[in-house]
């Protein structure tokens, strides 16, 4: 059974996305309303009781707004870093708990789930990497304000990435946000720019990398056409042979089949 995965939408506003495989399904932020996340779900055709767990990378809003009420209704784990999860037990509680970070490893159905710390202004925040039973790896890293050799190497061998592209450096400049909010943006515990998120994309790449999602883009400070004309060409220069796709903010993406560019597996973990 084929691997997909659902960008169900990712900004400032909301972010989700889920991973399909064997019949089952990981979502990977609740940054909406539980209605909301539902409504979008349909749209796509991704059937919500075949959740199997929740993972939170941290717990602002935009991430973990809907949570709560989804792990209640759907009776399924959350995962996330035990700061995020201590950040958030007053919406999360009744639930279970699988703890997810640097050296823990969380399985949860067919997925495995590996994560690592990031900078950003949160009380424990990870990026992700997600490993489906057919060995397709899915990463998901956002609001991580500079990448680390700790992100690098969890972003290795991936079959597919969604990345934050969060802001155009000159629109930042020019957005009319004070100075302390733009240091703030750009800042250590911030976002990735354009620029930035293409050399990490550049530094991961690999035969196997078939599908790049460049997420969290910036209404304000971005577009589509600037955070792709940043990425796209960057990477077909190292050799990417795959599709880049930009994630939206008030619509899902159109569901996408995941497998390795070249019909190349991924490593698997600890490999």
């Amino acid at each position: 059974m084929t691997t997909r995965l659902f960008v169900l939408g990712s900004g400032s506003k909301g972010n989700c996305f889920a991973i399909q495989s064997e019949g089952a399904t990981l979502l990977v932020e609740a940054g909406f309303s539980a209605r909301e996340i539902e409504r979008r779900a349909a749209r796509v055709g991704l059937a919500l009781e075949t959740v199997v767990g929740i993972v939170l990378t941290h717990e602002h809003g935009d991430h973990a707004c809907g949570a709560g009420r989804l792990v209640r209704r759907l009776g399924v784990p959350v995962l996330t870093a035990p700061g995020t999860y201590g950040a958030l037990a007053g919406e999360l509680d009744p639930c279970t708990h699988h703890a997810v970070g640097l050296g823990l490893r969380s399985r949860v159905g067919p997925f495995t789930v590996e994560a690592c710390p990031i900078s950003h202004d949160a009380a424990e925040p990870v990026a992700v990497a997600v490993e489906c039973a057919d060995g397709v790896r899915i990463g998901v890293a956002s609001d991580l304000g500079r990448p680390t050799a700790a992100v690098r190497y969890l972003l290795r061998n991936l079959t597919a990435v969604v990345l934050e592209a969060n802001f155009d450096e000159v629109m930042l400049r020019t957005s009319g946000y004070p100075p302390s909010v733009q240091q703030r943006i750009a800042g250590h515990g911030g976002h990735l720019s354009n620029r930035a998120c293409a050399e990490l994309l550049c530094e991961v790449h690999h035969a196997g990398l078939g599908t790049v999602v460049l997420a969290h883009l910036s209404q304000r400070c971005n577009s589509e056409a600037e955070a792709r004309g940043a990425v796209e060409p960057a990477l077909r220069r190292v050799g990417f042979a795959g599709r880049v796709h930009v994630a939206a903010q008030h619509a899902p993406l159109d569901p996408l089949d995941i497998a390795p560019a070249g019909g190349q597996l991924a490593l698997r973990f600890g490999a």
